[in-house]
């Protein structure tokens, strides 16, 4: 499950460098300005957040923890600030709206069936859905060379290496078998987690539609008729062409590194982008954020928020909601304490 995590693709190069990028940029204070008083909110596409980052949609929560997506959404609530629920998600989105009646983001991918597509929107739409995300850095998976390394599979498959790790993790191993089975709501019925019909590999290699074209991503932002943003937006160009086409806005992101290894970090593309479409589109990044000070450079050079994956995800999985409450307040004090240095 760490390696799961933890890992990305081919030699990992692109992973290290989103968290070495920040490094090369530095803070330069303004002093005796009255600080008393500090306001960190932020409105992105519309959405008012208590705090300028928020809870990236994330894959397979359940098999990390138990509470999976539950946990994440109470924590969002509790702090303000925005959640994502993935079409791999192991909560429903109706579910998760019952949740938390705060900003909800619904990620998901371009299928080759396109009345699939238009469900899965409506459906996000009748719960409440604030904004939609397509992500369009994932047309296939990545190649994830650790997880085959240590045999990483969905749906398990129980062998020796498996058991010996259900071994020394009994406390996860008995919370995975003894809670509901593990399940996929917003694809049930084209992803078995039994192994019968489609796997999650397969289905990125079979269900996902390597054809999608930007008119295509058109017809879907005026289908949804709302705050539509798209996900792993890299190039200058690409920017512009969100804003032609009517996003809302734009998340510069490698995927964590899980996708294309060898591409820029989001956060060294992120002032080229805002100077060219900041002022038509919001532009957000992820990837790679790990304290209070990289979250206020990404502002800095004109984010609008910042989306944290793992940074919740390692906390989430042994410590459930009370993890990802501690690593969010982590992250709230950072960003207070830096705005008042």
């Amino acid at each position: 499950i760490f390696n799961y995590i933890d890992g990305a693709a081919d030699d990992e190069v692109t992973y290290r460098r989103n968290t070495e990028s920040f490094e090369t940029c530095d803070l330069v204070p303004n002093v005796l300005r009255g600080v008393s008083e500090v306001d960190m909110s932020v409105t992105v596409m519309g959405q008012k957040l208590a705090m300028p980052f928020y809870c990236s949609p994330t894959a397979l929560q359940r098999l990390f923890h138990h509470q999976g997506e539950r946990a994440v959404a109470k924590a969002a609530a509790k702090y303000g600030t925005m959640f994502g629920v993935s079409s791999l998600g192991t909560v429903s989105l109706e579910e998760a709206r019952s949740i938390s009646s705060g900003p909800q983001v619904y990620q998901f991918y371009f299928h080759r069936d396109r009345g699939l597509n238009r469900a899965m929107m409506q459906r996000a739409k009748a719960v409440g859905v604030e904004v939609m995300m397509l992500t369009v850095d994932s047309i296939t998976g990545g190649n994830r060379e650790r997880d085959k390394r240590t045999g990483f599979a969905i749906p398990f498959k129980l062998n020796l290496t498996g058991m010996a790790q259900f071994a020394l993790k009994p406390a996860w191993a008995i919370n995975y078998f003894i809670h509901e089975d593990f399940k996929l709501p917003q694809l049930d019925e084209h992803v078995d987690m039994g192994g019968g019909t489609m796997s999650i590999s397969r289905y990125f290699t079979e269900m996902l539609d390597p054809s999608m074209t930007w008119d295509d991503v058109a017809e879907m932002v005026k289908l949804w008729s709302g705050p539509f943003c798209l996900k792993g937006v890299m190039s200058v160009e690409d920017a512009k062409r969100a804003v032609d086409i009517g996003c809302s806005g734009i998340v510069l992101s490698n995927h964590g590194g899980r996708q294309l290894d060898g591409s820029r970090a989001a956060f060294d593309q992120l002032a080229e982008i805002v100077d060219a479409v900041g002022d038509r589109i919001d532009v957000i990044m992820d990837g790679g954020v790990q304290r209070g000070t990289h979250v206020l450079k990404a502002l800095s050079l004109g984010a609008k928020a910042v989306g944290v994956g793992r940074y919740y995800l390692f906390p989430l999985a042994p410590a459930g909601q009370p993890g990802v409450e501690r690593a969010l307040e982590q992250m709230r004090v950072e960003i207070e304490r830096g705005l008042m240095l």
